[in-house]
């Protein structure tokens, strides 16, 4: 589907305009150090900011989502921002999540409010937290003093100096983006910036993953695709190119992860800025193969509007507390079995599947209530018009507005069974023409008899958020 042009420039744009270059994003992830807590974790927890296809979806605070896989994510606080800078430009892209050396986590954030690509920013947003549930000692931390941007910090342990290292792009007097490195203790001071990393192209989004049997990977964002180097240091300077490059369309913000189910597997995420907003993974059984083959769709699902991720272990205690803390969705998405960059939404009332970015994003947000004709079924609830519920008139499936009768509570009820396609997946029965099933025919809802395995893929819908 054809993704609105966006009311600001792309950065892709801002490239050919100026020598300052695309905003980065970063998830670093450090293995060996901290190896204790590491062998506990079991979930994960991921920051983000938002923003989709025409910004109806932007906002550039602190978001938090969960996953027990790394796969499929749960959006905490409804979607809304955990913590808010207040200071700089008053917003934030790229955040990034460091679990310390003492257990705690220290948050860093690019300075930037929206997509104005030339705003000028010497200090990263600093935020310190025990536990994820709580935020204190927010502070900017100066990084540099040259008349250009920090992009998609990012840190790391550099065991062999006793200190963190901080990773961010900016433009130096190459006339482009390379990686620059500061280092500190405490993250209120750090020491003078170096190039960490100048392959002699515009280079951004930088993101470590260290000691990974005795080498460490840095991957990066290269002309709209996502590209590796390695080095058995972590000096400044030490890195070399080595993976083959991937991408889907427009993308950046790599974000390496490391599944905690199996020794060998890495997950790559990239962030895409055409269509702006939408998430690919790519897996590898060997990152000093270099080599990645795309993850099926079906398989992960990112937080509502989400940009620029970062992607921290956390072990099983953090993962409850935090939805303790923050709640779960009041809502959820259907996304297509078959066409699984698709979600259910409706159009000018109209149910129908769509791909993944669009606006209204709230068209694609369901409630799922107690079904209105029996309350062991179930109905959908619009979320932006929530007077009005998805039910099946001549076999279509529209947006009405429910006036209370027996009829209209028959057509919006239906009874949620194990997937036709995929028993881990759901189906939805027709309350009042139970031989029926919600599927998509062209992308269109409706109810109808279920008989061919390709019916079957059209009536079967994932869940989730």
């Amino acid at each position: 589907m054809a993704v609105p042009p966006l009311p600001h420039p792309s950065r892709r744009l801002f490239l050919g305009m100026a020598a300052t270059v695309p905003l980065a994003a970063t998830g670093a992830l450090t293995l060996g150090a901290g190896s204790a807590q590491a062998a506990t974790n079991s979930a994960y927890v991921m920051c983000y900011f938002t923003e989709s296809p025409t910004f109806l979806g932007a906002n550039y605070g602190l978001h938090l989502a969960v996953s027990p896989d790394g796969l499929e994510w749960t959006p905490l606080n409804q979607n809304a921002p955990v913590a808010t800078p207040t200071a700089g430009s008053l917003g934030l892209r790229d955040p990034f999540i460091l679990r310390k050396q003492d257990g705690t986590f220290v948050v860093l954030a690019t300075d930037l409010n929206g997509t104005d690509w030339s705003y000028v920013s010497q200090y990263l947003h600093v935020w310190d937290s025990p536990d994820l549930r709580t935020f204190t000692g927010y502070r900017r931390m100066k990084v540099h003093s040259l008349d250009t941007h920090a992009w998609a910090p990012e840190s790391f342990w550099d065991a062999g100096r006793g200190q963190y290292g901080v990773i961010y792009s900016a433009v130096n007097d190459s006339g482009h983006n390379v990686i620059m490195v500061n280092y500190t203790s405490d993250f209120v001071t750090a020491s003078d910036p170096q190039v960490f990393f100048d392959p002699g192209y515009d280079v951004i989004d930088g993101d470590l993953a260290v000691g990974v049997n005795g080498v460490n990977y840095l991957y990066f964002k290269k002309s709209s695709t996502l590209v590796g180097a390695k080095s058995t240091s972590l000096d400044p300077g030490s890195f070399t190119e080595f993976s083959t490059a991937v991408s889907h369309n427009g993308t950046e913000a790599p974000t390496l992860v490391k599944s905690l189910t199996s020794s060998s597997t890495w997950y790559l995420w990239g962030d895409t800025w055409d269509p702006n907003g939408v998430f690919y993974a790519w897996q590898t059984s060997s990152l000093a193969a270099g080599t990645w083959t795309a993850v099926d769709q079906k398989l992960y699902t990112q937080p509502l509007n989400s940009k620029h991720c970062g992607i921290q272990p956390i072990t099983t205690a953090e993962y409850n507390n935090l939805i303790a803390k923050w709640g779960t969705p009041a809502w959820n998405r259907l996304k297509s079995y078959n066409y699984p960059a698709r979600y259910v939404r409706h159009s000018n009332f109209i149910g129908r599947i769509d791909e993944y970015a669009f606006d209204p994003y709230t068209d694609s947000q369901w409630t799922l209530v107690p079904g209105l004709a029996d309350s062991a079924g179930v109905s959908f609830q619009s979320v932006n018009y929530p007077t009005r519920y998805l039910r099946h008139y001549n076999y279509a499936l529209q947006l009405d507005v429910n006036d209370g009768t027996s009829t209209f509570a028959g057509d919006a009820t239906f009874y949620r069974t194990a997937g036709l396609a995929n028993s881990s997946w759901a189906s939805f029965r027709s309350y009042n023409n139970p031989t029926r099933y919600i599927r998509h025919s062209d992308y269109v809802l409706r109810i109808d008899p279920i008989s061919t395995a390709a019916e079957q893929q059209d009536a079967t819908f994932h869940v989730g958020y």
